[in-house]
């Protein structure tokens, strides 16, 4: 039994693993830009307002891989 785990079954574990733990960490760090968007949009001034604005170059892309996660993991379950 233990010769039919090959070297491609521990890489095949590895990936997911590995894609699996970028995606969350990619997913927690949407959640506190947002968060620290919000809370800086509640602010007034102009200093605070262009802040906000920065924080939109972070967001969007890990928007794009939140949906692309969300998207893969929707498949895998109808699957």
């Amino acid at each position: 039994m233990i010769s039919t785990v090959t070297t491609t079954t521990i890489s095949t574990v590895t990936t997911a693993i590995w894609a699996t733990s970028l995606g969350l960490i990619a997913i927690v760090t949407l959640l506190s830009l947002l968060i620290q968007k919000e809370l800086v949009t509640a602010l007034a001034t102009p200093r605070a307002k262009a802040f906000g604005r920065a924080l939109d170059v972070a967001i969007v892309p890990l928007l794009m891989v939140f949906f692309t996660v969300a998207t893969v993991r929707v498949f895998e379950v109808l699957r």
